[in-house]
């Protein structure tokens, strides 16, 4: 059965910043890009590290749209394991190294200025 549970304010959540919460003893990670709030567990599936207490960057990338020439994308999207570095994109929780793994998100709704998450 999914609960929702108020995790902070959107005073407290400014575009471009992220911080760690405590939701029904759950450390997560609440991130605000450009305007929209995503929900992870702060747990790296590494070895258990803080992951939402990481570095949030974007990523280099190559394609054919960029003849397979370096670029960077995703700029504020991806959050940095402090222990390891492992990278995982936040809207989606994919681990950029290894595509097989991919941790869960949480949704969120904001209502009031309230940042509500379901678990």
């Amino acid at each position: 059965m999914s609960e929702h549970y108020e995790a902070a304010t959107l005073d407290d959540l400014p575009p471009g910043s992220h911080r760690v919460v405590q939701v029904n003893n759950r450390d997560i990670g609440l991130f605000n890009i450009d305007g929209e709030i995503y929900a992870l567990p702060s747990v790296c599936p590494h070895q258990f590290g803080p992951l939402c207490s990481g570095c949030v960057t974007g990523t280099f990338a190559k394609d054919a749209s960029t003849h397979w020439q370096l670029e960077w994308r995703e700029e504020g999207e991806i959050v940095t394991c402090p222990w390891h570095g492992l990278e995982f994109r936040i809207k989606t929780g994919q681990c950029l190294a290894f595509p097989r793994i991919k941790i869960r998100t949480y949704p969120t709704t904001v209502e009031n200025g309230i940042v509500k998450i379901t678990l």
